[in-house]
């Protein structure tokens, strides 16, 4: 476990993958892991931590907050076609699901778990997995974050491997549009009624996305909207990360489930990218005005990664072609599916069970 901590620390450091994260989970794993270390136990500081921000759910809520604060929907309001693309985009959050649960070595709570690892979003699979899957929060909490931080190595081949050179090169038009201060300031209060009543588990989460982005474009909290980009972000972060890495025992983490959860990790964020590159290429055979089929990539939470990694790949086969601003729409999108789709598993695992 010490070489598995040091070897995050140096993904953190050397490589800069999700440093802000996974650093602080290496750490903690390393502290959790000394021989009768007074870092964990009943008056250990990470296992008070524990119960009081991940068992609560409290720290996951609260970052999303810091990401509502964070996320500028603009694009997303000027095209809500793109949501289409942040559904497609968690077709391997089901997939995976139903691939462990047919191993038979887990549990259908424990494989909506694992699934939800395939959402590209470390607060969801986190808030999931406290839920039905706690034994294996460790596993399930570094493969989403070890995952986003790859999505720059895991989405290119994947998307090349789907789509022509062609296909890569279509140009979308963008037109500007003017959203209204007034929209700006509904559409998290609108979407979050809306979310709830589909699926009231999604209140917590998607309650404190939009508000925090609500926090952001009203214009009259500036300084509690850079409070929550910055020092509310670095703070639970940091407390999230190392007591995430509390969590990786030995004996918890070093077994055939953990290699199992990392391996159908990575199988849940090539299935997403898959689903959301397919799903354009069957929209343009019926479309007019045909989408570039990578911006169904870009429909995975991972934001802003994934748009870039999408724009990088069609500034390669044509560095006059922009889709920039749709990959984004897309990401955002995501962001909001990721949620959705997290809170449908909390919603009706319950029920098969």
């Amino acid at each position: 476990m010490f070489l598995i901590g040091g070897l995050l620390i140096y993904l953190a450091i050397e490589k800069e993958y999700e440093p802000s994260l996974l650093l602080p989970i290496g750490f903690g794993a390393i502290l959790c892991n000394i021989p009768l270390s007074s870092a964990v136990g009943e008056t250990g500081f990470l296992t008070i931590l524990y119960n009081a921000g991940i068992s609560t759910e409290l720290f996951p809520v609260l970052i999303f907050i810091a990401v509502g604060a964070m996320i500028d929907f603009k694009p997303l309001i000027a095209s809500p076609f793109m949501l289409f693309f942040g559904a497609a985009a968690q077709f391997g959050i089901f997939a995976t699901m139903m691939f462990a649960l047919a191993t038979g070595h887990f549990s259908l709570p424990e494989a909506a778990s694992i699934g939800i690892i395939g959402a590209a979003d470390g607060p969801t699979s986190i808030y999931v997995a406290k839920e039905f899957a706690q034994n294996y929060l460790g596993p399930i909490s570094v493969a989403a974050y070890s995952y986003m931080s790859l999505v720059p190595i895991i989405q290119p081949p994947v998307i090349k491997l789907l789509t022509s050179k062609k296909e890569r090169k279509i140009r979308m038009k963008y037109a500007q549009v003017h959203v209204p201060k007034v929209v700006e300031i509904l559409f998290p209060i609108v979407i979050t009624i809306i979310s709830g009543v589909i699926a009231p588990m999604s209140v917590a989460l998607i309650g404190a996305l939009m508000f925090g982005n609500l926090i952001r474009v009203c214009g009259v909290l500036e300084r509690l909207s850079l409070t929550a980009q910055n020092e509310l972000a670095n703070l639970v972060t940091i407390l999230l990360g190392i007591t995430i890495g509390s969590t990786m025992s030995a004996d918890a983490f070093l077994n055939t489930s953990t290699l199992m959860i990392m391996g159908m990790g990575l199988v849940a964020f090539i299935f997403d990218t898959a689903g959301g590159v397919l799903f354009a290429k069957f929209l343009n055979l019926f479309l007019k005005e045909k989408v570039n089929p990578m911006i169904g990539a870009a429909g995975i939470s991972a934001f802003p990664m994934s748009g870039r990694v999408v724009q990088k790949i069609a500034t390669e086969e044509d560095p006059t072609n922009f889709i920039l601003m749709q990959a984004m729409s897309a990401n955002v999108a995501g962001q909001l599916g990721s949620v959705i789709a997290g809170s449908m598993i909390l919603a009706l695992v319950p029920l098969f069970m």
